[in-house]
């Protein structure tokens, strides 16, 4: 994925000013993709450059005066099109984690900066999975009218399952880890 689609995304169900994008982006979006605003930004002024998507300047009495992004023809053509097509060069990139990557050369640290490590990600990763188990709650509960398309919520309910079920696997692996550091009598 790349952010201009998660943009598409989101303008595709509704205008929204940049600020709005970039809540809206972290509220939803950012349990499997990360944004900073500046990067929003950057890619909304690219977006209205190829086309995709148009922007309306709106004055306001006594409030600073924002842009409204709406999505054009173009731009929902190219969100329909990222959508059906599947790379998977793109869609196996590498994972990457710098964690990991401590952990891999963790042999030149004590066993127990290790395990504080490891207990730093465990509390985390606790957070993250009552996250995604609520989010999941409001999806078992809610209002299928949640937005004007209420098909729509399954898929979001998809990713969100997702996001759980990899949360907990974390989980289970940082305990398993932990009690084979602790095996060990360095």
């Amino acid at each position: 994925m790349s952010l201009k689609h998660g943009l598409l995304g989101l303008l595709n169900y509704e205008s929204m000013t940049g600020y709005d994008l970039d809540k809206e982006f972290k509220q939803t979006l950012a349990y499997f993709w990360q944004a900073k605003a500046s990067q929003i930004y950057r890619e909304l002024d690219t977006m209205e450059q190829n086309g995709w998507l148009t922007s309306k300047r709106v004055i306001q009495e006594e409030k600073p005066n924002k842009r409204v992004y709406s999505i054009t023809e173009k731009g929902k053509q190219e969100l329909l099109n990222w959508l059906s097509a599947y790379d998977p060069v793109k869609n196996s990139t590498p994972f990457k984690s710098a964690f990991l990557m401590r952990i891999f050369f963790g042999g030149e640290i004590s066993k127990e900066k290790t395990l504080d490590l490891f207990q730093a990600l465990r509390e985390e990763t606790v957070t993250h999975v009552q996250e995604m188990e609520k989010i999941m709650a409001l999806f078992n509960e809610s209002d299928p009218n949640i937005i004007s398309k209420p098909n729509i919520v399954k898929y979001w309910k998809l990713t969100a399952m997702s996001g759980e079920m990899l949360s907990r696997t974390q989980l289970e692996w940082i305990d398993k880890s932990i009690a084979l550091l602790e095996e060990y009598n360095d």
